[in-house]
């Protein structure tokens, strides 16, 4: 029955206009992880340098996923999975911005790895609740 609640929850967090944007910017951030993981043959899973975060909208998308991420997993494991979509919801804004107003693939190397890092933190937020890769939309 807890797989139900869960995927109902996500159902309806889907059908919100918060959770189709949420959904698109994961893909997109997905995808430009895939594309330069290819690439490059590099991970980019490892941890985020705030002293690399040079954009209001990187390190307000930073502090954002810190949040939400920290309040999903309270919620699931209370088995709130509305409580959890709520709180990824909270990454709508955040993300929009980031991918509106940051240049993911910066010349500085080191700058561009870390804002691949920050792409697959939005990653493994949603982890939290679903595996977004295998919503289709």
């Amino acid at each position: 029955m807890l797989i139900v609640r869960r995927v109902e929850a996500l159902g309806r967090f889907l059908d919100s206009e918060d959770g189709r944007n949420l959904l698109a910017g994961y893909k997109r951030a997905a995808n430009i992880l895939r594309e330069e993981e290819r690439k490059t043959g590099e991970r980019y899973d490892g941890a985020v340098d705030p002293e690399l975060l040079a954009e209001p909208e990187e390190k307000a998308l930073f502090e954002a996923i810190g949040a939400a991420s920290g309040e999903a997993r309270a919620a699931v494991a209370l088995e709130d999975f509305d409580g959890a979509m709520r709180a990824l919801a909270k990454l709508r804004a955040p993300v929009d911005a980031f991918f509106e107003h940051v240049l993911v693939n910066a010349p500085d190397k080191a700058v561009r790895a870390n804002r691949l890092r920050l792409l697959d933190r939005i990653r493994q937020a949603t982890l939290t609740v679903a595996d977004f890769s295998k919503v289709e939309g």
